[in-house]
């Protein structure tokens, strides 16, 4: 049995009814006038449009601000200011509509700074932030930054030299989970690896009540020890039990002997497991930009899930690209063009 068998035996998921197929798509023309009278024509279908898109995972951050930044280093491709007006350009000939900004600092002050690039850029529906549960300051920030209605949760996993299995059982961790829940906000994981995946669960099933989003579930690398591979399936499928548990299908681009890989057929099999578990009610765009640019274009990247999308039918893709984030997050327009939930 080859890992790829065995990860959907441990999950033990049907995949039926879990996407539509993709429906076919026609122009329809007017008919010539009639010489004679005529019955009354069948209505035609509506032309099929593209789903507006809220990008759930960008980041932001300028390397030209007093005291530099913590992330990305110096040396790093991508170090350069990645501001809202930028992002805006970027995917002005996309259907993107709007984006959620996740912390790409463990500075808590640096909450406050992209709260403030967002003020005056409506295209940012909402920010992850940066909070420690179990901190002496976490309620107090906790309370000031939800009276922002752009703040919309924290992150917290394999980021930071954080290590969410080991500092959930910390004094005050749990409690403070709970109030973020309660608060009606959201926890991001961050970088996921097996144990990450089990230290959600546990976290999931103490406080059942969290939204719980994860990112970049993709990007993964499966255990190669057969017994560790099924254990694996069997918490992400426990996981997927929680109705409040979102994955992102973000960090999807690979690159194969230096070249990005764009054929759908190397990628759809690791998507079609995570489709799988989580129904298309639970799974959410994030571009991971500019982070993705060490891989694929941001229009390689957003061609290659469209195209994986566009097999599920037009009310999956509606879903993934911005009902299930309202779900996720609880977000609220900022301009005309962006859908209400």
């Amino acid at each position: 049995m080859d890992r790829r068998q065995v990860l959907k035996l441990g999950v033990g998921l049907a995949a039926a009814g879990v996407g539509a197929n993709a429906q076919s798509r026609r122009d329809t023309s007017a008919s010539k006038p009639a010489s004679k009278p005529a019955s009354k024509p069948a209505p035609t279908k509506p032309l099929l449009r593209k789903p507006p898109i809220i990008d759930t995972h960008i980041h932001l951050f300028d390397p030209t601000r007093p005291g530099g930044i913590p992330w990305p280093t110096k040396d790093d491709a991508i170090y350069q200011p990645a501001l809202p007006h930028r992002y805006e350009q970027l995917t002005r000939s996309q259907a993107v509509v709007g984006a959620i900004v996740v912390e790409a600092s463990p500075l808590e002050s640096d909450n406050d700074w992209v709260l403030q690039q967002a003020a005056s850029h409506p295209t940012i529906v909402g920010m992850v932030g940066n909070l420690v549960p179990g901190s002496a300051s976490f309620g107090r920030q906790l309370d000031r930054l939800r009276a922002n209605p752009l703040f919309l949760g924290i992150r917290y996993g394999n980021l930071w030299d954080r290590d969410l299995a080991a500092d959930s059982k910390t004094s005050g961790f749990i409690a403070d989970l709970r109030k973020l829940a309660s608060a009606g906000l959201s926890l991001d994981s961050a970088n996921p690896d097996p144990k990450l995946i089990r230290a959600i669960l546990e976290v999931s099933q103490q406080v059942p009540e969290l939204r719980i989003v994860v990112d970049h579930l993709p990007a993964l690398t499966l255990p190669i020890d057969s017994n560790a591979l099924k254990q694996y399936a069997a918490n992400l499928h426990s996981l997927s039990q929680n109705r409040r548990v979102y994955i992102k299908l973000s960090q999807v681009p690979v690159r194969v002997e230096g070249a990005i890989q764009q054929d759908l057929a190397y990628y759809k099999d690791k998507l079609d497991r995570i489709w799988e578990v989580f129904g298309e009610d639970h799974i959410l765009f994030g571009s991971d930009w500019p982070n993705s640019d060490h891989v694929a274009s941001y229009s390689d990247t957003l061609r290659l899930v469209q195209s994986y999308l566009a097999t599920k039918g037009p009310v999956a893709e509606e879903k993934y690209f911005w009902r299930n984030s309202v779900a996720a997050y609880r977000w609220h327009p900022r301009k005309p063009d962006q859908p209400k939930g």
